[in-house]
């Protein structure tokens, strides 16, 4: 018999979230979100969760502890949603346009760091943070179909 803390609805007080921007092609957005994603356990290690294991003992690798919600918009929603999480201060991970050119971690840095911050040509931002801040962030953008 279940305990009632097996029972009962897990509810988080964070939210994870992808905005993507929607003109992307579909290898692209899967691309962009994998990168994103990436990005958040190291600078949020609380979002992390436990290491799984099946039933014969074999080990795997823990995972995001809540679900990672995926969200577009148009260019605009983009840079106004990344605006709105500097200014909130909350964890962010970006990804832009000419990351697409680039084949490693050095160049995709590179390529950020030679953009000044309101020029980056973004096509996704992770972010990571209270559910009702990073709600505020996405206002505008719609669930990703």
């Amino acid at each position: 018999m279940a305990t009632p803390d097996d029972s009962a609805p897990v509810r988080f007080d964070t939210k994870i979230a992808v905005l993507l921007r929607d003109d992307l092609e579909t290898w692209q957005r899967l691309n962009v979100t994998a990168f994103l994603v990436s990005g958040l356990g190291q600078a949020a290690p609380e979002v992390i969760g436990e290491p799984y294991e099946d039933a014969d003992g074999t080990e795997y690798r823990p995972m995001f502890r809540q679900p990672v919600l995926v969200f577009e918009g148009a260019k605009e929603t983009l840079t106004t949603a990344h605006g709105r999480a500097l200014s909130r201060g909350l964890s962010l991970a970006v990804f832009t346009s000419d990351l697409f050119s680039t084949g490693n971690d050095r160049d995709n840095r590179a390529a950020v760091r030679a953009v000044h911050r309101d020029h980056l040509d973004l096509v996704g931002i992770a972010v990571y943070g209270p559910r009702n801040a990073v709600d505020k962030v996405l206002k505008g953008a719609r669930m990703h179909p």
